[in-house]
Order: structure tokens, then C-alpha cells, then sequence
């Protein structure tokens, strides 16, 4: 089942009422369970198509359906509880509040989600577990290393059980070592919890651990290819 279905996705910027395409009839589907890697150089258009899968910026022309909606159908409302309770976010800068334990940034979503605040605890403290990160429960960002922070960013992504996790550049201020452990991570998340991951790279390798490349250039899919021999992860979270 497709959970993600664009079609002649076009999005155009104005500056000075001068146009800018920034994407020029894109069209593809993602299905439940897939692991995509989006690829292009810097201006291809890849964040841009990001914003707009997950609901952060809207499109100029063409159609985005997403669980079988199209994105006009919903409400701004809608639209924010979906980002929320069905949408995950990892961003290359993890975004974390600084003087708050690695506990309290992971329960930031459920603050809006309408669960039950006794829960929070324990939903947290699984997603915090899921990233191998339970030793660091009261830890603030400080004391964490780049690693470190980022796999609480996934945490926090991963607290509400998202259908689609969206990973823009997750591994680009990280070391090597650091970066791997990250695709493992999300890796682990598709293959044994079923998540979506929609991941945006420029980097062939951290790609590879995707199922499917998409490349983008110049605001068009220059091509749309399986991974023949797919990187696997050889950690499992625990």
C-alpha cells in the first residue's frame, strides 16, 4: 500500500516576484514499510521535497497524497496533528533544549499528542531504550556526545510510534563511527518495527542503507533505483 503518493510535484519560491523552481514535476510513491534514501547535490531540491512530505511547506503545482489524502484536503489542523502523532523528525542539528535531561526532550511530542500524561514516562523511556540510550536517561545535551544527542533526536521521533520517520542529513555533523551507528539505528527501526524512513543524503554510502535511492537534480528525478547491494546493519538495538 502506498502511504506517500506524489505526482507532478512542482513547488516554485518568488523573491521579488522573480520565480525560482525549486521542483519540476516530481512523481513517485512510497509504500508502508520502505526505507528511501533521497539523494542530490546542494540545490537539487531534496529538503524542499522533505517540507513538503512532511507537511512543513506546500507545494505550487501538482499532487501529494499522503495515507490516502491529498495534502489540500486536510486542515491546518489535521495537517498538525498528523504531524505529531504520524510524523517523526531528525534533523542533522538533533534541535534539542539544552538544559533538559535526554528524558524531558523525548517526552516533548506527547505534550500535544492527547496521551494520557501518566503514560509519558514509560513511552519515553522505551524510546530512549529502543536507541540503546537508557544509561543517559538524566543526562542533559551537554554531557552527550554528537551520537549521542542524535540518537536522543531519534528517540524523540520515534516516542508517538510515527508510520514515517523523515531523517534530513541525520549523519552530517557526526564522525564516521557515529554515523554508522545512526543508519544502523534506523535500519533496525524499518526491518523489525515497520517504520517508514523517508531519509535525505548527500552521501552515497549513508544512501546504501536504504532500500531504493532517489536522485534528484535540478529539481527532477534523474533516477529511481533499488539497492542491489543494500548496507546492513550489523548492530541491533537492544
Amino acid at each position: 500500500m502506498a502511504l506517500i503518493e506524489v505526482k507532478n510535484l512542482e513547488k516554485t519560491y518568488f523573491d521579488s516576484e522573480i520565480p525560482t523552481p525549486a521542483l519540476r514535476g516530481v512523481s513517485f510513491d512510497i509504500g508502508e514499510g520502505e526505507f528511501v534514501a533521497i539523494m542530490g547535490p546542494s540545490g537539487s531540491g531534496k529538503s524542499t521535497l522533505l517540507h513538503i512530505l512532511g507537511f512543513l511547506d506546500k507545494n505550487t503545482a501538482g499532487e501529494y497524497k499522503f495515507d490516502g489524502k491529498t495534502i489540500s484536503d486536510y486542515s491546518e489542523t489535521e495537517m498538525a496533528r498528523i504531524r505529531n502523532k504520524k510524523m517523526g523528525f531528525v534533523f542533522q542539528t538533533f534541535n534539542l533544549l539544552p538544559r533538559t535531561s535526554v528524558l524531558e526532550n523525548v517526552k516533548l511530542p506527547l505534550i500535544y499528542s492527547g496521551i494520557n500524561e501518566k503514560l509519558w514516562g514509560k513511552m519515553a523511556k522505551d524510546a530512549i531504550g529502543a536507541v540503546g540510550l537508557s544509561h543517559r536517561l538524566n543526562h542533559r545535551p551537554v554531557q552527550l556526545s554528537g551520537g549521542e544527542k542524535q540518537r536522543v533526536a531519534i528517540a524523540r521521533a520515534l516516542v508517538n510510534g510515527p508510520m514515517v520517520i523523515f531523517a534530513d542529513e541525520p549523519t552530517g555533523n557526526l564522525d564516521s563511527k557515529s554515523g554508522k551507528t545512526i543508519m544502523e539505528i534506523l535500519q533496525k527501526l524499518n526491518e523489525e518495527r515497520g517504520h517508514t524512513i523517508i531519509l535525505i543524503t548527500h552521501e552515497t554510502y549513508t544512501a546504501e542503507h536504504a532500500q531504493r535511492i532517489i536522485l534528484l537534480r535540478d529539481g527532477k528525478i534523474e533516477s529511481d533505483r533499488r539497492v542491489d547491494h543494500r548496507l546492513k546493519a550489523d548492530q541491533f538495538i537492544k
